[in-house]
């Protein structure tokens, strides 16, 4: 593709380059290759402006940054917010792209709703993948790692990998940071969902207007003219984005106990799942969904919404919440210990999840709930406290435990929680923390283990001494559920 047609994807002329052949995009100036566009922009740490001569000795033919930035030897597509204009130059580059797209943001629930999305589609007979946290998962079940919203290289070069491999439906997560660093832009999407709102990233976002405002950019911004606005309607935040997608013009789909398109009227654990009486279109059905907890009730939903908003049938749809299948690191079974005590592995790291995730299993439990948790280095400190607090409050045991201490002094993270945890126990390495769990459960407790959910690894340092330890929650529960196992039968 020629440099002008997509330099006119922002109304600008190329000039004399205009018909100067563009061979892909990058970022990262040593990515760089010649015939290449580079996206020059000023960020928290690295500012990319810095790298525009690199770039151009390396081949770049334009570089889109702000008019204030030095180009020489390039074409300077100048744009005061050029990571959107890149993003929109990008977008016409990479085609073709799937022709259904949706798009999911929220605090909690982004991951599962996105799966479990795909998995309707994929019940209904579509070629269908989501992308996000877990990486990419497509129509084979197969899985590749990645950012919640990978760069917008990245991401566009993934769609259009997908759309020839004969994707034809796709669900994405889109982040606060990548909303708002314009990471998903420029693709035709044709819903977007809102899960629910709480404290998180406030180390990124100014305060929680800023946060929600982020978010927010999903319907006000990226979601199609005349496309649909899937929403939550149970959380505190729901009225605020109501009034968004509705300002925007947008068809509202509004699920939960309060929604008036999918309302859900009873809700009944069971031993395997949870029974559900749901009302659409003035029809009621009777749902045997096989997950546990409340807050998956929200996740299937909105992900059936999603499903229904962009055309599948209504009686394949609410066929395939009875088949779904439990997401990797959400509320996941790890292991049963020789008590009995089942192990559950989740990814909550904020207050409302991990106290979401205890809700959950609270039903389930007829003995004592144990929560092993710890939180993340560099990262929102003011969370630390009330995610303690929340774990004392719904569980009979808390033992607080290293997460990815990254920079910081894993004691000192490990203090802050302990303010809000009254009573708490403390076992810094993590692995002995779940031992002393599994080793303390009894046959009617339950065991959860909140925070690193799918991760295979523990951060520890930070840039030139930054260390990935490989850990895996599920795996080192079922380790530790053997090996205490064997200790007891020697």
């Amino acid at each position: 593709m020629k440099l002008a047609q997509l330099a006119a994807a922002i109304g600008q002329d190329a000039g004399a380059a205009g018909e100067s052949r563009v061979t892909g995009f990058a970022i990262d100036h040593r990515k760089v290759a010649p015939g290449n566009i580079f996206g020059a922009f000023q960020g928290v740490k690295v500012n990319g402006e810095d790298y525009i001569s690199a770039a151009v000795a390396s081949g770049a033919v334009a570089v889109v940054a702000r008019p204030e930035a030095q180009v020489v030897g390039a074409v300077h597509l100048a744009d005061p917010l050029p990571r959107r204009a890149f993003a929109r130059i990008a977008a016409r580059f990479f085609t073709p792209v799937p022709e259904t797209i949706v798009a999911v943001t929220g605090t909690n629930g982004k991951t599962s709703t996105v799966e479990m999305t795909r998995q309707i589609w994929r019940m209904c007979g579509c070629r269908a993948a989501s992308i996000g946290t877990l990486g990419v998962t497509t129509p084979d079940e197969s899985v590749s790692t990645g950012l919640t919203t990978p760069d917008i290289v990245t991401f566009l070069s993934n769609m259009t990998g997908l759309a020839r491999e004969g994707v034809t439906h796709v669900a994405y997560e889109a982040s606060s940071h990548g909303l708002a660093q314009y990471r998903n832009e420029g693709l035709p999407v044709r819903a977007g969902a809102f899960t629910n709102l709480s404290r998180d990233h406030l180390d990124y976002h100014a305060d929680m207007e800023d946060y929600f405002a982020a978010k927010m950019r999903l319907f006000s911004e990226i979601v199609d003219d005349g496309g649909a606005a899937v929403i939550w309607a149970d959380d505190a935040w729901s009225a605020r984005a109501i009034e968004v997608a509705s300002a925007r013009g947008l068809s509202l789909f509004t699920v939960g106990e309060a929604g008036d398109q999918l309302r859900l009227i009873t809700r009944k654990p069971s031993q395997l799942g949870q029974e559900l009486e749901i009302v659409y279109e003035d029809n009621s059905y009777k749902v045997r969904l096989p997950l546990i907890g409340a807050y998956q009730v929200a996740n299937a939903l909105v992900s059936a919404g999603l499903a229904l908003a962009t055309g599948s049938p209504v009686a394949q749809v609410m066929d395939a919440l009875g088949r779904l299948q439990p997401v990797r690191g959400r509320l996941e079974r790890a292991a049963i210990a020789q008590s009995g005590a089942p192990v559950y592995v989740d990814y909550a790291h904020t207050p409302d999840a991990l106290e979401a995730a205890i809700a959950a299993l609270r039903p389930h439990v007829t003995g004592r709930l144990i929560t092993v948790f710890g939180a993340g280095g560099d990262r929102d400190t003011g969370k630390r406290a009330p995610m303690g607090a929340a774990a004392v409050a719904g569980s009979d045991m808390v033992i607080v435990t290293d997460d990815n201490p990254r920079g910081e002094d894993p004691a000192a993270i490990r203090a802050a929680i302990l303010q809000g945890a009254a009573g708490a126990q403390e076992i810094g390495d993590r692995r002995q923390a779940i031992a002393a769990a599994i080793a303390a459960a009894g046959a009617d407790d339950i065991v959860l283990i909140a925070g690193k959910g799918h991760e295979q690894g523990q951060i520890v340092g930070t840039g030139d001494n930054m260390r990935v330890l490989a850990f895996d929650d599920v795996t080192v529960a079922r380790e530790c559920a053997a090996q205490l196992a064997g200790a007891a039968g020697q």
